[in-house]
C-alpha cells in the first residue's frame, strides 16, 4: 500500500498510473471489439476504405472516452473540462452544422440500410444505381450514365424508391384486340409464349384475362412476375414476342376510328336532313334554288 501511494509525479501516486492505465487498456480493448463488429456488419454495405474510416473514427471516439473517464485520477477538474469543451462544441456545430447533419444522416443510411451498392433505385427526382455510399454524401450513376452526387441529409429526408430490395418484380402490358378477334385464342397465345420464358416465376404466377371492353376493341391484362435484376429484359423482349405471335395468327390491333356526319342545308331524296353529298375541295354545291 504504500508503494501504491507514493507519489511519482507531483501528486500523481502509482495507483493513480495504474487505474489509468487499466481504464485505457479497456478502451482500447472496447475499441477494438466495436471495430470488429462494424467491420463484420457493414463489409457488404459499403467500400472498404470508408469502413476503414468509419472504424477508425468510431475506436478514436472509444478511447478519447476511456481517457477522459480517467482524468479524475490525476485529480483534473472535469466540471471546468466539461465547460470548456462544451463552449468548443457550440462554436464547432454551429460552424460545420451542414457538415454535421450530413455524417450523422450518413450513419443512420448505414445502420437502417435502405439502399446498398448496386441496388437501382429514385432518391427524390434522381434514379439510377448507387454506385458510392460514403459518411457525407452517396452516389447515383443514373441510367444515361451521368454520376450524381447526392448530400447523405438530402437522402435520408428523400423519399426512398428501391427497385431490387425485393426478388421478384411484377410488369403488365395491356394487349388490345379488335372485336371480330378471338379472344380465347389470343389468350392462348400469349399463355404459351409465357410459359416458355425462363425468367418468369411459377409462383406468383402469371395472370392473364380480359380486362377491358373498350371503346375501340377488347383489352387483355397481362401481369408477370420475373426477378428484379431480370425484370427490364424480360419485359421489353416478351412484349414483342407477343406482338409478332399475335400477327402471325391473324389477330388485328385496332385504333381509335371516329364517324363524322357533316350536317348540309336540305334534304336527300329520302327526306332525311344532313346526309347530303360532301363537296370535296375544288367543288362548287349548289344549295335549293340555285345555279352553280
Amino acid at each position: 500500500m504504500v508503494i501504491l501511494s507514493t507519489p511519482v509525479i507531483g501528486d500523481v501516486t502509482v495507483l493513480d498510473l495504474i487505474v489509468f492505465s487499466l481504464i485505457v487498456a479497456a478502451s482500447v480493448i472496447i475499441a477494438k471489439i466495436v471495430g470488429a463488429y462494424i467491420k463484420k456488419n457493414l463489409s457488404d454495405r459499403i467500400r472498404q476504405d470508408e469502413m476503414t474510416k468509419i472504424i477508425k473514427i468510431t475506436q478514436a471516439a472509444i478511447i478519447l472516452c476511456g481517457i477522459f473517464i480517467s482524468l479524475p485520477s490525476f485529480n483534473v477538474n472535469i466540471g471546468e473540462l466539461l465547460l470548456i469543451g462544451g463552449t468548443a462544441g457550440i462554436i464547432i456545430g454551429f460552424a460545420s452544422q451542414r457538415l454535421v447533419t450530413n455524417v450523422g444522416s450518413g450513419i443512420f443510411l448505414i445502420i437502417e440500410r435502405p439502399v446498398k451498392i448496386g441496388d437501382t433505385v429514385k432518391i427524390g427526382e434522381t434514379a439510377g444505381t448507387i454506385e458510392d455510399i460514403r459518411i457525407l454524401s452517396t452516389t447515383i450513376k443514373t441510367y444515361e450514365g451521368v454520376y450524381i452526387r447526392i448530400p447523405n441529409e438530402t437522402v435520408f429526408n428523400s423519399e426512398i424508391t428501391n427497385y431490387v430490395a425485393n426478388v421478384a418484380r411484377r410488369f403488365e402490358y395491356r394487349i388490345a384486340i379488335r372485336y371480330s378477334d378471338d379472344a380465347r385464342l389470343a389468350i392462348g397465345v400469349i399463355k404459351n409464349l409465357v410459359a416458355a420464358e425462363p425468367f418468369i416465376l411459377v409462383n406468383p404466377p402469371p395472370s392473364i384475362y380480359v380486362d377491358e371492353l373498350g371503346d375501340n376493341g377488347v383489352i387483355i391484362m397481362v401481369r408477370i412476375w420475373a426477378p428484379s435484376l431480370e425484370w427490364w429484359a424480360v419485359r421489353t423482349e416478351l412484349l414483342w414476342k407477343i406482338k409478332l405471335a399475335l400477327e402471325h395468327e391473324g389477330f388485328g390491333f385496332p385504333f381509335p376510328q371516329r364517324t363524322v356526319w357533316f350536317a348540309q342545308e336540305g334534304k336527300n331524296e329520302h327526306g332525311q336532313p344532313g346526309s347530303g353529298r360532301v363537296t370535296g375541295p375544288g367543288e362548287d354545291h349548289a344549295g335549293p334554288g340555285q345555279t352553280s
